[in-house]
């Protein structure tokens, strides 16, 4: 099941959010796993590279993430539409059979203990926590230091994502409002004529 995911280095891991997708989050703590959907989520820094997060103060991974200070952003696929529309409308708090009623599988990254991932992402980021206590109270704002960065090398090779070139069920979501995506679209390039 993992056997096209590849190592990403890490000067290469913010190329993973550079294109905007809505990313799943996933945290544990205590013999506890969850996954939520995140649309606002952006590469902050290159070296070491860091990303943002927004996840409000109701969810339960949230509380998964401040517990634990590390957590996962994945980038789901087309065949994920519903599973990510799910897991971002439904809350582990008040539904305990969430992950399973959304379709969500979990596996390990060797060396990650029980950190969960997503099975099916085009991309994942192992991230520690960089606490800043003002933001994440203020503004839900969470910033994380990528200390591990995967994709599958059907869509992401050679520090660069093949949309174009790969099968289409591997194109990003994009979350719009009231259950609307969009998939990512053609590859251009400046300079060249569309």
């Amino acid at each position: 099941m993992t056997s096209h995911i590849s190592p990403v280095p890490l000067a290469k891991a913010s190329r993973l959010l550079h294109h905007g997708p809505t990313v799943l989050v996933s945290a544990h703590h205590e013999g506890v796993s969850n996954v939520m959907a995140v649309g606002w989520a952006c590469a902050l820094d290159f070296a070491p590279p860091k990303l943002t997060v927004v996840l409000d103060k109701i969810t339960k991974t949230r509380q998964l993430v401040e517990q634990s200070g590390i957590f996962v952003v994945q980038v789901p696929t087309v065949p994920q539409l519903r599973l990510t529309h799910e897991v971002g409308n439904r809350s582990l708090i008040s539904d305990p059979d969430k992950l399973a009623e959304s379709g969500v599988e979990l596996f390990h990254m060797d060396g990650y203990g029980d950190l969960p991932f997503v099975q099916g992402c085009s991309a994942w980021m192992a991230c520690k926590l960089i606490s800043e206590p003002h933001n994440q109270q203020t503004y839900d704002l969470f910033i994380g230091e990528v200390v591990g960065a995967w994709a599958d090398d059907r869509v992401f090779k050679d520090g660069h994502w093949h949309f174009e070139s790969a099968d289409p069920a591997w194109r990003s979501l994009h979350y719009i409002a009231g259950g609307q995506f969009y998939a990512t679209g053609e590859s251009m390039v400046y300079g060249e004529e569309p």
